[in-house]
């Protein structure tokens, strides 16, 4: 007989609850550890977000949905320069007036449940949440309904974060609670985006058809409703074909959802779709249309959106694409019917200059296009130095009978920068490698004369200097060989050029300017204000600050800088390109100002199809370019001719009553240089006067093929030329948005 074991005897059944009781404790112990840690970054939040939602939806009324808040713009002073107006308020639609068809096809694409669920649909939701976690935190797919989607537009930011999809949802939560299900597809079919300016079905049926939504098609009204998705991959000037995809795709959710019939079906995808002409906007200046393009990527950047230029594949750059669309077009939205207060840098009298330089230089270029619009256009960026923001751009120069939409050629057209490209790319690289203006660098022939100068001229040894006042082909191309290609381009991905191609790594000759697409006044001019700005480069942009319409800071004052080159390079560079002004073999020799000193640069393309001048002083950065849009030979042209006059009249004027201020200083070792030559250098910091221009010749008449009527003098830039042809570089656009692949390219 076994001996009884001591103590109490505890039921297994017992035990076993006490072994659970003591799991359970543990568990919630743990849940208020985490609780306790998570409830300043969620729990918190989400429980301010619930009670401003509460809020926000009780202080709503039918008014909110229908009126929309017109965001102004206002320069440099304060003063308001135009208002941004939507056109919601003008075609608003009651339920009844809404066709059922367009109800129906939104329910059936958008939002399935939608005459069932509380404002949020959980299953959509938890898909979302999937993709969050396989994404490692990035949000990639929505999973809005239809009452998630107005609550969106009329209430939030439009920031990519679970945050805002918690607002979203608490919003309309609180949206179902107030409103009947007919009322909010009432608010929703008037307040979402069709592309174009549209906004609501009505605006969009009068836009893209001419006549009011009631009076539309089947096949028509599903064609509107598959925009609202994704307003630039469905636009039906830009993706028609996209556009006609998801309208057969919403017609096949119908017919599946029993909503139409199959003859209702046939009839409407066998119908042909034709949109009328696209319609102008009433104010579109070249202001404007940078402000826009401005705001909205400023709204962007403050919703989270990640900028990038360069992608590692052709899929990455396409998806990208699609998402920086799709969110531009958001905010453009919340742009026109926000009720912002936008805040420029924008000098209406400097602008006002620039234009006028520009007109007047190119005067005599009198040839139309087909459209109206001169032939020979220019385009102009001038940035404040000490701001790093823009404060005049002109996308071109128009005329009274022009039809043609504002195309604002300083940053929407892309065309190959010739030699002005020269200091950004490889001088101030070169320059931060242990060189100075005074090192020694060959100017002989090439032994496969892969490049070569203008008129075959050599000097042998030559200092760094001189090398950039003649603009040395074949010096560029040493030093770029040296650097490589993926180091010097390097320089322009960090200053957010954007026009980069694969192809512009491959070949030596983008060194000359010799790129696929190319660059624009903006870029450039914000490249060069790098360099006076001691190598620190800002992203140029007009916008100071946007509040909301009760004065709440929503994107504020900050003002992103980056190195790109040390200061002593920078500081170097400026003083060589100062050169280039100043003295006799310099390239922009006439672009003196009478009380301060000046540093800039000129560049050609081949066939004089292109002309830039690039320059700042201490004070402004301005950027120029001239050439036709569709790339063709402009006679007389390089960028010591109308580029320069255009710099030269407009800095002149703009610096008229400024005290004279020099550039940053350097020094140098040359005891122990290694590249210091002892060639005498003059000092390019001199006062100039009036007789030390170069020869103007813009007021001449021009006929409408470019040739001077008058006997002129032809002042071309000492540089080379290379056969783009033999270096493989191609460039299949040739519209105005892209430079042509020119046989060659000068200095």
């Amino acid at each position: 007989m076994s001996k009884e074991k001591k103590g109490v005897k505890i039921p297994k059944k017992q035990k076993s609850r006490k072994t659970l009781w003591i799991v359970l404790a543990v568990i919630l112990c743990t849940v208020g550890i985490l609780v306790a840690v998570s409830w300043n970054k969620i729990l918190g939040p989400c429980i301010e977000m619930h009670a401003n939602a509460v809020a926000v939806v009780a202080d709503s009324s039918e008014d909110t949905f229908k009126a929309s808040q017109t965001s102004l713009v206002y320069d440099n002073e304060g003063k308001l320069m135009f208002p941004l107006r939507g056109e919601k308020d003008v075609y608003y639609l009651e339920y009844d007036q809404i066709p059922d068809a367009a109800k129906l096809a939104m329910i059936s694409v958008e939002d399935k449940k939608f005459v069932n669920h509380r404002g949020f649909d959980p299953i959509a939701i938890l898909r979302a949440a999937i993709e969050l976690v396989k994404n490692a935190g990035e949000v990639t797919q929505g999973g809005s309904t239809i009452t998630q989607q107005l609550s969106r537009n009329v209430f939030l930011t439009h920031k990519v974060s679970w945050q805002r999809k918690v607002e979203e949802i608490f919003i309309s939560i609180e949206l179902e609670k107030k409103y009947s299900k007919e009322d909010i597809m009432e608010y929703y079919l008037n307040n979402i985006y069709f592309s174009n300016g549209y906004y609501g079905i009505q605006a969009a049926s009068q836009g893209y058809f001419g006549k009011d939504v009631e009076e539309l098609s089947l096949s028509q009204i599903t064609f509107l409703c598959a925009i609202p998705n994704g307003p630039s991959l469905y636009d039906p000037y830009k993706n028609p074909d996209n556009t006609m995809k998801r309208r057969n795709r919403i017609l096949d959710e119908m017919l599946e959802d029993q909503v139409i019939s199959q003859e209702q079906y046939d009839a409407a995808v066998a119908e042909e779709i034709i949109v009328i002409e696209k319609q102008s906007r009433t104010v579109n200046d070249y202001v404007e249309t940078f402000v826009l393009k401005c705001s909205v990527e400023a709204l962007m950047k403050e919703g989270g959106f990640e900028f990038k230029n360069t992608f590692a594949s052709e899929e990455e750059e396409k998806a990208y694409n699609e998402e920086y669309n799709l969110f531009y077009d958001e905010c453009l939205q919340s742009l026109y019917v926000g009720g912002y207060r936008i805040y420029t840098s924008i000098d209406l009298d400097k602008q006002d200059e620039l234009q006028k330089a520009v007109n007047s230089k190119l005067s005599g270029f009198t040839g139309l296009t087909d459209d109206g619009d001169y032939k020979v256009q220019g385009s102009a960026t001038c940035i404040d130095n000490e701001t790093g923001r823009v404060v005049a751009i002109v996308g071109g120069r128009k005329t009274d009978e022009s039809k043609s939409y504002t195309l604002n050629r300083a940053y929407q057209s892309y065309r190959q920068p010739g030699s002005a490209i020269k200091p950004l790319l490889v001088f101030a690289p070169i320059l931060e490698r242990g060189m100075n203006p005074y090192s020694t660098v060959d100017d002989s022939e090439l032994e496969d004369k892969a490049v070569s100068n203008s008129g075959d001229k050599y000097l042998g040894r030559i200092t760094l200097r001189r090398a950039v006042q003649k603009s040395s082909n074949v010096v560029t191309y040493r030093l770029y060989q040296e650097l490589t290609p993926a180091v010097s381009l390097e320089y322009l991905e960090e200053m957010n050029f954007k026009g980069l191609e694969q192809e512009d790594y491959l070949y030596m000759t983008t060194c000359l300017g010799g790129f696929t697409r190319g660059t624009n006044t903006l870029e450039m001019a914000a490249a060069y204000a790098a360099l006076e700005n001691e190598g620190i480069y800002r992203t140029p942009t007009c916008i100071v600050k946007i509040t909301d319409a009760a004065g709440e800071p929503v994107v504020t004052d900050v003002i992103e800088e980056k190195r790109i080159y040390q200061s002593d390079a920078a500081a170097m560079m400026t003083d060589i390109l100062q050169s280039v002004v100043d003295s006799e073999p310099g390239t922009a020799r006439g672009c003196k100002l009478y009380n301060q000193p000046a540093a800039a640069k000129t560049g050609t393309t081949t066939d004089n199809t292109d002309g830039w001048l690039c320059g700042y002083t201490p004070y402004y950065t301005t950027a120029v370019w001239v050439g036709q849009d569709q790339v063709k030979k402009v006679s007389g042209l390089s960028g010591s001719s109308y580029p320069a006059y255009i710099w030269t009249q407009f800095m002149r004027e703009l610096h008229e009553d400024l005290p004279r201020e020099s550039f940053p200083s350097y020094s140098i070792d040359k005891e122990n240089d290694p590249y210091y030559n002892s060639e005498t250098e003059t000092s390019s910091d001199t006062e100039v006067t009036e007789d030390t221009s170069i020869l103007d010749t813009s007021s001449e008449e021009v006929t409408e093929t470019g040739t001077l009527d008058s006997t002129t003098t032809d002042v071309t830039e000492d540089g080379g030329d290379f056969t783009t042809e033999d270096s493989g570089v191609s460039n299949p656009d040739t519209s105005s948005e892209t430079a042509s692949d020119t046989t060659t390219v000068e200095g």
